[in-house]
């Protein structure tokens, strides 16, 4: 009985194992996007930043937020040190890939406690088997009704 049971769990977790492995390039892109995500949940500075191209950037809500991995990461210490570092929950997500399946890029709108409604929208790009963010830009939406007519509002940097 128990070696039954021993090879029965053993072809659970292969079988596990190979539905894991033969997810498509959608579901791979949409499984490292709710990871990422779930590193600043879990103030797992690592895990979070393990995700990015070494030569990525992150862009903030703010004009003058265009940072290198390095730079971004350095400013974010603080927040990794906290129970959260920023909590995003992904909806409407699309994914689109260039025609040889080696660059993905992608939209989400993304519900926050704190910045309410936000947009990300970023590239990843395959490297050695697997999917590394290169850009990430972070907005807040703002309705056109209220920019129509006030060019004057508009600033620069």
């Amino acid at each position: 009985m128990t070696c039954l049971l021993r090879t029965l769990a053993y072809c659970c977790l292969v079988f596990a194992a190979s539905v894991a492995s033969a997810q498509t390039p959608q579901q791979q892109v949409a499984a490292v996007l709710d990871d990422w995500h779930q590193g600043s949940i879990r103030c797992d500075e690592a895990r979070y930043f393990g995700y990015f191209a070494q030569n990525g950037v992150f862009m903030g809500t703010d004009a003058t937020e265009h940072w290198t991995v390095a730079q971004f990461r350095e400013w974010a210490k603080p927040q990794f040190k906290r129970k959260s570092a920023w909590s995003f929950k992904p909806r409407d997500r699309h994914i689109e890939f260039s025609a040889d399946r080696s660059t993905a890029w992608f939209d989400e709108m993304l519900d926050t406690p704190n910045l309410g409604l936000c947009r990300g929208s970023g590239v990843l790009v395959l490297t050695g088997g697997k999917w590394k963010i290169a850009q990430y830009n972070l907005s807040v939406p703002i309705p056109t009704r209220w920019w129509t007519g006030s060019s004057s509002r508009s600033g620069r940097v």
